[in-house]
């Protein structure tokens, strides 16, 4: 009986042991990480590059192309093991020249409104449309009023994000689908165009596009929309209570063109024990056309090339492949996504855990996580190596929208979650420009991510 005992206690003292090795290591690692990140980081300089001398990068566009290029041959100074193209048919959709529009209280007089197409809807005529305007928060609104009360009016979606909820994501949720399916919705009932209030909690002058939806309504039936900012958004509300009866006039000429060839970027550093369990960082290079696209999702780019450089400066050995994805037309369309993961799947990819930065290069506040519950037991465990930077955010949800597809019952899906105060202010908007994003923010972001990589591959996730 004795035996056992001091068998059971030596054990303890060994296992305590090697835990506490290992957990010096990974602190002393991860340290690294940090210092290296915030003293030597490549990841604002790209992305001055991206944004200033690309700009922004809409899928099918020379600029979608010209980032292709610049990011495969930044990739292949890091010194990666193999760098590749993927190819992926994407939407080519043009703005054409800026759009117009204003609110005619009575004939002659008129205020102009800052308006901005939505991704993806198609032109108005060349003279323009100029109607009454029926406002609604909602489509049980629509269908309440009918036909008869729509049949040849502008409809005007307001129904604004909710200030209330912390969570800026959720609240542009609950708010997306009237820009997502307003226009085809409302085509249903005989309404001209549609005005949809830009998803912001900022109250300004700056309108927001985003990627609209036809659904399968025939292109006969399809009606021009457009997103209108908040100030004027609230200024046309107010007019329509006190005149039912005016007249708004809008006019843009963007245009949709067949698909066109792009690429999904890829480079990986082989696992030396591993190598066909995949770890995956991933961001959209894509943009919108309004701004250059820093935060969304340029900073994400650059801090998933720059994961990799930190993690061969440091001089880590990997058993498992360290991948970083790059994929095109995340923002109207997701084809480099859905291609990534069909040949994926035909190849019977192992990836063991997937983490996008799509959220903006503000202040990491730590992760949302979609895996079982085994799995996020384990991640969760790691959260005391975050605390001393102030990384606390350790929870269950969606991860990111390119790598969702790569879901199964097995693999970990994390998304990087920043501080999302101020993301709504700029997202797919002109304000989304190199000079709001801070430096130091950038790279603690870029850390926090690497150091879960590291994690992941160490642990044997």
């Amino acid at each position: 009986m004795n035996k056992c005992i001091y068998l059971i206690i030596f054990f303890i003292l060994i296992f305590n042991k090697v835990y506490s090795q290992n957990d010096k290591f990974v602190n002393e690692i991860i340290s690294d990480i940090y210092s290296v990140s915030l003293n030597d980081s490549k990841s604002y300089d790209w992305l001055e590059y991206l944004s200033k001398n690309i700009g922004p990068r809409l899928s099918g566009s020379l600029n979608a192309e010209r980032s292709v290029k610049w990011t495969k041959k930044t990739l292949e100074s890091i010194g990666l093991d193999s760098i590749w193209l993927q190819p992926v048919m994407v939407p080519k959709w043009v703005r054409g020249n800026f759009e117009y529009a204003f609110i005619e209280s009575s004939p002659g007089n008129t205020i102009n409104v800052n308006v901005c197409a939505l991704g993806g809807s198609i032109p108005t005529p060349s003279s323009g449309i100029k109607s009454n305007v029926i406002e609604v928060k909602s489509f049980k609104e629509l269908e309440s009023l009918g036909k008869k009360n729509i049949k040849n009016k502008i409809v005007f979606f307001n129904r604004p994000m909710q200030k209330e909820l912390i969570n800026t994501f959720e609240s542009y949720s609950n708010a997306v689908n009237q820009r997502y399916d307003g226009a085809r919705i409302a085509s249903k009932y005989g309404a001209l165009a549609v005005i949809v209030r830009s998803l912001t909690l900022k109250h300004d002058y700056v309108p927001h596009t985003g990627v609209m939806s036809y659904g399968n309504i025939p292109i006969k039936s399809r009606i021009p929309a457009m997103a209108i900012s908040t100030n004027d958004a609230d200024l046309l509300s107010s007019l329509l209570n006190l005149n039912p009866n005016l007249k708004f006039f809008m006019k843009q000429n963007c245009r949709n063109f067949p698909d066109v060839l792009s690429y999904n970027v890829i480079g990986e550093i082989k696992g030396s024990k591993k190598p066909n369990d995949i770890i995956l960082i991933g961001a959209h290079l894509d943009s919108w056309d309004l701004g250059d696209g820093s935060h969304d999702d340029g900073a994400g780019v650059v801090q998933s090339m720059d994961v990799l450089r930190i993690l061969k400066k440091i001089n880590y050995k990997f058993n498992r492949t360290l991948r970083v994805v790059l994929f095109m037309n995340e923002e109207n369309g997701q084809k480099g996504a859905i291609e990534y993961f069909n040949i994926s799947k035909k190849k019977k990819t192992n990836h063991l855990i997937a983490i996008e930065s799509d959220a903006g290069g503000f202040t990491p506040r730590g992760f949302s996580i979609n895996t079982n519950d085994l799995k996020f037991k384990k991640i969760l465990s790691w959260k005391k190596y975050f605390e001393k930077y102030q990384v606390h955010y350790f929870v269950r949800g969606q991860s990111g929208v390119d790598i969702e597809y790569l879901k199964n019952e097995n693999n970990v899906l994390v998304g990087l979650r920043p501080d999302s105060q101020r993301y709504f202010d700029y997202h797919h908007s002109s304000s989304d420009i190199f000079e709001t994003v801070n430096q130091r923010e950038l790279e603690l972001g870029t850390a926090a991510i690497a150091s879960l990589v590291f994690l992941s591959d160490f642990f044997q996730l």
